[in-house]
Formats: structure tokens, sequence, C-alpha cells
């Protein structure tokens, strides 16, 4: 299996697909095309939350605004996964996550030596998901685990972009927690960094400045209403019953929130 996860809406995949599919006959499957256009961060948190959920594949992953530079490709290995894209940090956060270990065995690959029009470099500064990453992925697809160093187009490597998704900092006594909106997802839901156990007990918080209810499903507050709620990933999410948070709390993705919370009820 191959997975594919960009930024690049249509048609562009289509083209990546026609690559893997010249010289692979893995099965494709979309993880998704509409991140936020340009927004490593919130690319790396979705594909963090979803691909532990995908049994061993190698994934190919473009989210990549500086195409066309003299950033690196990259190939990480973690565990019985493969993750192949741009040098930017991207493929670090689902990598530790599948490999449950902030030690990742990486590799650097000769953009030349899979150039998918065999010249000598790529045909496009600025499709290089094309170019450069498809004929990537398919040079690594189905190599066993102890055999990516015989692909002749990788050497091994310990320098890469790291990145690390922002922790929140809640107070001791867990009254205030100073976060990060990580993403959006399109229904208008506001992922934060809080753990979602800052909420337990509390029937209400103050996010923002402003007073909320604390509710256990969208459900929980009248159409239309907002809330604070616990979301599939574990963190506290500012919500609206049938609406948009984003909207509602005038957040975006990377903007800081302050919740502070009452005593806990007993």
């Amino acid at each position: 299996m191959i997975t594919i996860a960009t930024d690049f809406g249509t048609p562009y995949p289509a083209a990546m697909k026609g690559v893997l599919l010249q010289r692979t006959d893995a099965r494709l499957v979309d993880v998704a095309h509409d991140f936020p256009r340009q927004d490593v961060r919130a690319a790396a948190f979705w594909l963090r939350e979803v691909l532990p959920y995908f049994p061993p594949a190698t994934h190919l992953v473009v989210v990549d605004p500086g195409v066309g530079t003299d950033r690196d490709t990259l190939v990480l290995r973690a565990d019985e996964h493969v993750l192949v894209g741009p040098d930017n940090g991207v493929l670090v956060p689902p990598a530790r996550r599948l490999a449950g270990t902030t030690e990742l065995e990486a590799y650097g690959i000769d953009e030349r030596a899979v150039s998918h029009d065999g010249r000598s470099g790529p045909a496009s500064n600025t499709f290089h998901g094309r170019d450069v990453f498809a004929p990537a992925a398919a040079a690594v697809h189905g190599t066993s685990r102890d055999s990516l160093e015989s692909v002749a187009a990788l050497e091994a490597t310990t320098s890469y972009v790291d990145l690390e998704l922002p922790s929140a900092a809640v107070e001791s006594d867990e009254s205030r927690a100073a976060g990060d909106v990580l993403a959006i997802d399109d229904f208008g839901n506001v992922v934060t960094n809080v753990p979602g156990d800052f909420l337990e007990g509390r029937s209400r918080l103050v996010a923002n400045g402003e007073v909320v209810p604390v509710g256990e499903t969208f459900a929980s507050v009248s159409i239309g209403t907002r809330l604070a709620t616990v979301g599939s990933h574990g963190y506290v999410e500012l919500d609206v019953n049938q609406g948009r948070g984003d909207d509602a709390f005038g957040l975006d993705t990377g903007d800081r929130v302050i919740l502070e919370g009452d005593e806990r009820e007993e």
C-alpha cells in the first residue's frame, strides 16, 4: 500500500498516481488532498492522528512550500512504515507516533536518481510531488524492514528538519491553560493542544475571555450554541453545535488560546 497526502486539491494528485502506477503495482490510498495550503504544522498534526490507523505502508506526503529550493527529500522509517516527502518537518511528528520513539531512521535521497523522466534533474521546479516524491515512494515501496539501505538512491543521515508540535502550558493547580490552535477541521471545530482532562469535572470555562459551557457531546447544548468539549484526538476543542467554532470564537490555525476554569465539581 502507498498512501498519498497533499495540499494540492485536484487534479495534481492524479499525475502522482500515474507515476506510481507506472512503477509499482501498489494499492494507492488517498489520505487527504485538502490540507491547509502550505501549512506544514497542520498537516503534520493530521498525519500524526490518522496514519497510525493504517497497516504497514509507504506514506507519500507532499506539503511543500519550499518546492524548487535546496530543501532535501527525506525518507523516514517508522517501525513497519516508511514516510517519503520534503525535508521540512512534516514527516517527523507522524513518524515518531508510528515508531513510538523520538529516534528515527532517516535517509536522504538523490533526486536525480529517481526523477521520473530519467533526465539529470526533475522535470519541473514547481511539481516535485510528481517528479521527485512519487518516484522516490515507488523506489522504496515494498522494501523489507532491513533493506532500505540497499536502495541505491538512499543515503543514511542524521540531519533533517525537526518539528515538534507545541504543547500547552497548564498551571500546576490546573486553573489555567495556555495553548495553541493545532488545526481546524471541515466542520469548523477548533482543535487546541490543551489536554482533554483540563475539562474534567467542569461545567464551564472561560475561553479567551468568554464564558462557554463544557459538554461531553455537541448535543449537550442547543443548536447554534458554543461549547468546549474533548474531541476524538483527546484535546480540548472549541466548537458550535451544528455550527462553526472557528467563526464563533474568531480563531484560526496557530492562534493562541487561554482557557481558565472554575474549581472542579465533585
